[in-house]
């Protein structure tokens, strides 16, 4: 019995639309022949695409979409092709152009900022209408870099009058006083990640200037006990490794016209043997709390090189082996 086959053209306006649509080399061709039962034949301003019906039909419906995006001005990358195909053999083409239209934040050097997975639409749209919010999920799925773009995005707005970003000092554990130099120094290391992110979304000296007017903080966990913050953006960044205490300390600093988000990956606690991860209990004590979001983030959702991805899983079979 042999498959139904089927033909049909996609049209292009201009050569300019070309490139982004077909990559460079006609790469995305290559891309879409491999993952499809489809053959796709690129004529002057025309794509004559040929094979299985349904594949056929998959492969017209999210090239068009595609083709809408380029046309309203959106600069596609190969990944957001890559992830466009996935979209489409899980039926999923109406999802497209939400996704990639859904626009977080401009960085000082115009790199615009949005959602790359479905997993990360969701976590942008419980950012915009939770006032606390958990981004769960494991290395390279864009939960902190996210959070502190919206958190950038609302004190450019004004709808934030500070931003406040913390992470436990878990690593260093008993022996930071080992490390040189004096407490700034040894507590450093462990913010770095935060700082790269900022200078990313808002330029090295944007960021001193806010800083130096104390409408940006960045400071270890343990510097926000006893702190009530109002009207501010606070993100706790490596949640998983806090304790109990830390967890419910942190949590009840939230102040008047504040946001708070909290993100982490439960498959990395670093905490000693003994410790059990605020995180992981938090989830359990506040799932009933309708006012609050928990957005879990898969190895689906990881948009770092696609190694990133396969050993996540790698690691995820070993485990439940």
């Amino acid at each position: 019995m042999t498959q139904e086959q089927d033909e049909c053209k996609v049209y292009l306006k201009s050569m300019d639309e070309t490139l982004p649509l077909l990559g460079k080399f006609d790469e995305h061709i290559s891309l879409v022949e491999d993952s499809f039962s489809v053959r796709v034949i690129p004529r002057g301003d025309e794509l004559t695409l040929r094979g299985k019906k349904e594949d056929v039909e998959k492969v017209y419906t999210f090239l068009q979409e595609l083709l809408a995006l380029i046309r309203s001005g959106h600069f596609l990358t190969t990944a957001e092709f890559v992830y466009a195909m996935k979209l489409a053999h899980q039926g999923l083409n109406g999802e497209i152009k939400g996704l990639f239209n859904n626009l977080v934040f401009v960085t000082e050097r115009g790199k615009k900022i949005r959602p790359k997975t479905l997993g990360q639409k969701k976590y942008v749209e419980a950012l915009r209408s939770y006032d606390i919010v958990f981004g769960i999920g494991p290395a390279g799925t864009g939960k902190t870099y996210l959070a502190m773009a919206a958190a950038v995005s609302a004190l450019k707005n004004k709808a934030v009058q500070r931003l406040v970003l913390t992470r436990p000092a878990v690593e260093a554990g008993e022996h930071l006083g080992f490390l040189p130099g004096d407490l700034h120094d040894k507590v450093d290391p462990y913010l770095r990640p935060l700082y790269d992110a900022l200078y990313d979304l808002m330029g090295v000296d944007n960021f001193l200037k806010h800083r130096e007017k104390g409408s940006i903080e960045v400071a270890p966990l343990a510097y926000m006990r006893g702190r009530t913050l109002d009207d501010s953006f606070i993100i706790l960044d490596e949640a998983q490794n806090t304790t109990s205490e830390q967890m419910k300390m942190f949590l009840t600093r939230m102040g008047f016209g504040s946001k708070v988000v909290i993100t982490g990956d439960i498959t990395q606690v670093d905490l000693p043997r003994g410790k059990y991860s605020g995180l992981i209990e938090v989830m359990d004590i506040l799932k009933n709390v309708k006012e609050i979001s928990f957005v879990h983030l898969s190895d689906q959702d990881v948009v770092r090189h696609n190694l990133v991805q396969k050993i996540i899983l790698a690691y995820e079979n070993f485990q439940k082996e």
